[in-house]
């Protein structure tokens, strides 16, 4: 069964197409308008095993703000309808990033009840010239409210000595670490054998 879907969300401020294959390679198309954005984005096609497409037009020039969240929103949307009705999968996925003194944590549930916890420490405004670091959060809440799912992301430790962190390096372990955990969720578990992981039987 394929696990593909295409989004497309118009709104006076945003045009966002979003395409994702759950069980693609790991080949991402992504064009925001916002660089660190799309970098961020590739880590979710490369690290989540996502064939991922991403085409977004926004009003960057009021600011990044409408671009990233309605591309989060999108992205939620496809991810939800791509998973289906969840049979067999494993539900459940985890994972622990190092990226040279950047050590970050995800969890998710893919449970259908929308809940997001996320803790990093205070970052430098910008990445690059767009990427207000505030907005991290905001994409994970964004993401995880269109996708009916929980995640927790928490960054165990974020600098050298007690120094100043690397926003970069701060925010890119997060995706990483978020993007892995959603591979193993979505992951097909041979021993459901089709069935929903939920003792309730609904998800």
């Amino acid at each position: 069964m394929s696990r593909t879907a295409r989004i497309e969300r118009v709104t006076n401020e945003t045009k966002v197409l979003v395409e994702i294959d759950l069980d693609g390679t790991g080949k991402g198309d992504l064009s925001t308008g916002v660089g660190f954005y799309d970098h961020m984005l590739n880590q979710l096609a490369k690290h989540g095993g996502f064939d991922l497409t991403v085409r977004t037009e926004g009003d960057l020039e009021i600011d990044a703000h409408h671009t990233m969240e309605d591309t989060a929103i999108a992205l939620g949307e496809a991810f939800a309808r791509a998973l289906g009705d969840k049979a067999g999968i494993r539900r459940y996925g985890s994972a622990t990033i190092p990226m040279d003194e950047v050590l970050c944590r995800a969890a998710v549930d893919l449970s259908g009840r929308p809940y997001v916890v996320h803790d990093e420490p205070e970052l430098a405004p910008y990445i690059g010239p767009v990427y207000p670091t505030s907005m991290t959060r905001h994409i994970f809440e964004s993401f995880g409210h269109t996708a009916r799912v929980t995640l927790h992301v928490s960054v165990l430790r974020a600098a050298r000595d007690g120094g100043r962190p690397d926003a970069h390096h701060v925010v890119e372990a997060q995706f990483k670490a978020f993007s892995r955990a959603l591979r193993e969720a979505v992951e097909i578990d041979p021993r459901n054998a089709g069935a929903l992981p939920s003792t309730k039987g609904v998800l």
